[in-house]
């Protein structure tokens, strides 16, 4: 099964310009919809490693992969972010991309903030999100998620970690740290809630966390599912933190491929 691979700069508009990998088969397959995956607060196309490459082959889906602005080759942001970052995510810029690639039939598979990101552009785009899956997603901050970001604001300081995501991010890596620690760990007007958003989300939700996470509570999937209603099914994977693609790979993988099976 033959997968061809490019990369690109989408102009968004507004001066925003958006960097994607895409992967289509050689004999593409109508019937399949397009994967689209978000990567997480701290995520970039990179750190996905080979999992979109697997997911093309055995799922028979295209697939895209894309930077949310200031990731990766994607244009840069300016801080301090808004308090509702990930609904704008959610609502304009993702369906925005959905439409200019000219998807009609598309999956979205996000991870922590990507996750939170595929529940908004799920309930955003209902005419063209055919299933949505995520992993580690919040709908709102919980002791845990407060606890976790803040060990983590330690480990940058104290070990090597600035060093593991500068791999990844370079010069930015100071910037995109200080957005997502600064933005989840400030005052907020009002709290976070994208509990409105679910009861809009029409079609079937696969709902995955680790049954370690560290920056979340169980509760974070069971009121998801109950937010969706009976559209949504709970998955959660034991032995497995916050990155269940690396760290339960094979139940991940094949809980996706059964899932696409059943709503292609």
């Amino acid at each position: 099964m033959t997968v061809f691979w490019s990369n690109q700069l989408l102009d968004m508009g507004h001066g925003m310009m958006l960097s994607i990998r895409i992967g289509k088969h050689a004999q593409q397959n109508i019937q399949r919809p397009v994967l689209v995956l978000l990567h997480e607060a701290l995520g970039c196309i990179a750190m996905w490693k080979d999992i979109p490459e697997q997911l093309a082959a055995e799922t028979g889906c295209d697939v895209v992969v894309y930077e949310r602005q200031g990731y990766g080759l994607s244009s840069e942001i300016t801080l301090p972010r808004d308090d509702d970052y990930l609904v704008e995510e959610g609502e304009i810029w993702l369906p925005r991309l959905i439409d200019k690639l000219g998807l009609n039939r598309v999956i979205l598979i996000g991870h922590s903030d990507g996750g939170s990101v595929a529940l908004i552009g799920a309930a955003t785009s209902a005419s063209k999100v055919v299933g949505v899956i995520t992993e580690a997603a919040h709908i709102y901050i919980d002791h845990l998620t407060t606890a976790g970001i803040k060990e983590a604001v330690e480990r940058y300081q104290d070990t090597n970690l600035k060093d593991k995501l500068a791999r990844y991010h370079g010069e930015r890596t100071d910037l995109l740290f200080r957005a997502w620690h600064e933005t989840w760990l400030r005052e907020r007007k009002s709290p976070m809630n994208l509990r409105p958003w679910l009861p809009r989300i029409e079609c079937p939700a696969l709902i995955i966390q680790g049954q370690d996470d560290c920056y979340g509570v169980r509760e974070q999937v069971t009121d998801i599912c109950t937010g969706i209603g009976a559209r949504a099914e709970p998955l959660f994977l034991p032995k497995c933190g916050h990155v269940p693609h690396f760290e339960a790979r094979e139940s991940l993988i094949s809980a996706v491929v059964k899932f696409v099976d059943i709503n292609s």
